[in-house]
């Protein structure tokens, strides 16, 4: 069964920004869509978050994996650790290093990158040059670099903070992208 697993990002829960509309018209197109409430959503990391996904989703070679922001490197760890390959993913405001002088709790020191490539027919990372946040076109190309795919520069900010008013509440990109891909 076609199925969609939604990753939310910092602070995020299944009825933020465009994880709604995205989940609402996926179920109407018969996909089977998964936005779980992360746990420790405030301060993410990867030492909770991956073992909850892991533990409670069944990956198949039909999934495709959507993350926003902090859902992102979370979506990266989650292909490192399968032994299947998936048949997408899209990554939203994507990063995979540190954006600040912080340490940041759900980024990985290092990524197997040919063991993430290896895990899904297909990559597409979505950022945009004025993300408040640094999840920026420069951090788009880094992963994009090492998993290919397409790129896609946007001029939305973050798309979906609340910190900075950006409610973002439809996103038929994404939808589009699902579509063009759907085997």
């Amino acid at each position: 069964m076609k199925n969609v697993v939604i990753f939310h990002g910092t602070g995020g829960t299944p009825d933020s920004f465009w994880f709604p509309y995205v989940k609402n018209s996926l179920l109407l197109r018969n996909y089977h869509v998964w936005v779980p409430q992360l746990p420790d959503t405030n301060s993410p990391s990867l030492e909770n978050q991956l073992p909850f996904a892991l533990k409670n989703y069944n990956f198949n070679k039909e999934t495709i994996i959507i993350g926003h922001s902090s859902g992102c490197p979370l979506a990266l760890a989650v292909l490192e650790k399968l032994d299947i390959q998936i048949h997408q993913v899209i990554l939203v405001a994507s990063f995979s290093e540190p954006l600040t002088d912080k340490p940041n709790p759900i980024l990985q020191d290092s990524y197997n990158w040919e063991k993430i490539k290896g895990n899904a027919n297909y990559f597409i990372n979505i950022n945009s040059v004025d993300d408040p946040w640094g999840c920026n076109e420069i951090q788009g190309r880094k992963i994009f670099d090492q998993l290919g795919g397409d790129l896609i520069i946007k001029k939305e900010g973050h798309m979906g903070s609340d910190s900075f008013n950006q409610q973002y509440k439809e996103f038929p990109l994404i939808l589009g992208l699902v579509d063009s891909y759907a085997k």
